[in-house]
């Protein structure tokens, strides 16, 4: 059965093209309206009930955002679609749900797609969506992550995270309490995430919290020793930064 969806943008050429390339590339999609305005898209989803929700972000003095408040009920899987790679895109990023930057790659745009529909699967309710809503009210206080897995989301107080490690394209986070969780999104992704929030990458497939470095251990060159044990290797190119952070 194909997924139902709805498109939202406030240009209607932007809407036309979606349109197009979800025709001609996603034939598990059914599109049951589109819309180019916050309010008319409010009565749209309240009406169609989709299961997909394609999203602009910025409308005009409006966002995407303001129409996702409007809907008491979200069961539906939202991916935004966005012109603007800095708007927005910390909170959406930290609640593991999707987005695509304008104008729409044809590959991303297939496996987003086929994400929604597998996650959609998987429960009724988008708990996702009220995750990124609740972060943006305080997108100061940040506390939590989510961090999407097969048969699951698990969102992780972010002071529990002990430290991450690339595996190719995947991340394995290492928890206070001793628990391991793999993410198929790449280190990076999460570097860049996590360092406002003070992790340090001490090496290309290493990051640290560094609440939890019990000590600097000067063999290879330069080591983290961990509260829980673990040793850290400590990149040449990154020891001064990893020594400055520490002796503050």
């Amino acid at each position: 059965m194909a997924m139902r969806a709805v498109l939202v943008d406030d240009e209607l050429a932007n809407l036309r093209n979606l349109e197009i390339l979800l025709n001609t590339y996603c034939s598990g999609i059914k599109i049951v309206g589109t819309a180019i305005q916050i309010e008319e898209a409010a009565s749209l989803v309240k009406l169609q009930q989709p299961d997909l929700l394609f999203l602009d972000i910025q409308m005009g003095a409006q966002t995407g955002f303001d129409l996702l408040n409007l809907l008491p009920e979200k069961s539906f899987e939202v991916i935004f679609v966005t012109a603007f790679d800095h708007y927005g895109i910390q909170a959406v990023k930290f609640a593991a749900l999707d987005y695509l930057l304008k104008p729409v790659n044809t590959d991303e745009l297939v496996l987003a797609v086929d994400k929604a529909a597998q996650r959609f699967k998987l429960k009724a309710k988008n708990e996702q969506l009220n995750f990124l809503l609740q972060h943006l009210k305080q997108p100061n206080e940040i506390a939590k992550i989510a961090l999407p897995q097969q048969n699951e989301i698990r969102y992780i107080p972010i002071d529990e995270i002990l430290r991450c490690e690339a595996s190719n394209t995947y991340t394995f986070f290492f928890l206070a309490n001793g628990d391991k969780v793999l993410v198929s999104k790449s280190l990076k992704e999460y570097a860049d995430l996590l360092k406002p929030k003070g992790f340090l990458r001490c090496h290309q497939t290493h990051l640290v919290n560094p609440v939890y470095i019990k000590s600097w251990l000067k063999e290879d060159g330069g080591v983290l020793l961990m509260q829980n044990g673990d040793k850290i290797p400590v990149s040449k190119p990154n020891r001064e930064m990893i020594k400055e952070a520490l002796g503050k």
